[in-house]
């Protein structure tokens, strides 16, 4: 009996080793089966909750190519963005969530993808003495869904970045005007000073904008004091 059974299980080794090419075939087609829609979708969602962001790229993307009409393709599209955002890969966050916006005009995520559209930007935003082309793209993303969805809960999560974009916008203002104020170039100064009045009130910065047009405008006047009485000489 013993003899039989170390035969037998030396004949299923033989059987594998000599089969090696049907097993992987065998083994392929197993593993094509167990990857559905939904298994594909999980395996996504558990790598995207353990931080293994890639990984959760190649589930979601494989659900979208294996299965482009199934419902759960249109959920892994938002998973592919979402991976990306949470990768800090910002450029590619938001060309997949525009891409959602673009093929799924009417879906319930729209919301959704367009708040975490201006959340791109406004990961990216810069310090208020550099550039600001981000904090502007972020401040028109959330307009645009606040316009669109008023209603929408990510709508009122909007409108406390689009404060913080507002003021920060209005914060480069005010320090530029500053710049223009110390080198003397009042009139430029002034645009800025009073800008800020006009497109960034009640954010912070009314008092200090107005104390520095008033002391903006005493200077031009005392340096068209200064020019009229060279000219009468």
């Amino acid at each position: 009996m013993r003899h039989k059974k170390v035969f037998l299980l030396l004949l299923v080794f033989i059987f594998i080793l000599s089969g090696c090419g049907w097993w992987k075939d065998f083994w392929k087609r197993s593993e094509r089966t167990r990857a559905t829609p939904e298994g594909l979708y999980q395996r996504g969602i558990d790598s995207y909750q353990d931080s293994r962001y890639k990984k959760a790229i190649e589930s979601f993307q494989r659900l979208r190519e294996e299965y482009p009409l199934h419902q759960l393709a249109i959920l892994a599209e938002l998973g592919i963005a979402d991976s990306h955002f949470s990768e800090e890969e910002y450029a590619e966050a938001e060309l997949a969530y525009n891409d959602f916006l673009n093929l799924h005009p009417v879906n319930d995520n729209l919301p959704y993808a367009m708040y975490q559209l201006g959340m791109c930007h406004y990961k990216q935003m810069f310090s208020i003495d550099r550039d600001q082309t981000e904090t502007k793209k972020a401040r028109k993303e959330f307009e645009r869904l606040i316009a669109r969805f008023p209603s929408s809960k990510f709508s009122f999560m909007a409108e406390k970045m689009l404060r913080e974009c507002k003021q920060r916008l209005g914060e480069h203002e005010f320090y530029v005007g500053q710049f223009y104020f110390k080198i003397k170039q009042y009139k430029a100064a002034l645009r800025r000073f009073e800008l800020i009045t006009k497109e960034y009130a009640n954010l912070g910065l009314d008092y200090k904008a107005g104390y520095f047009i008033g002391e903006t405008k005493r200077r031009l006047a005392e340096e068209e004091a200064r020019k009229d009485t060279k000219a009468k000489k």
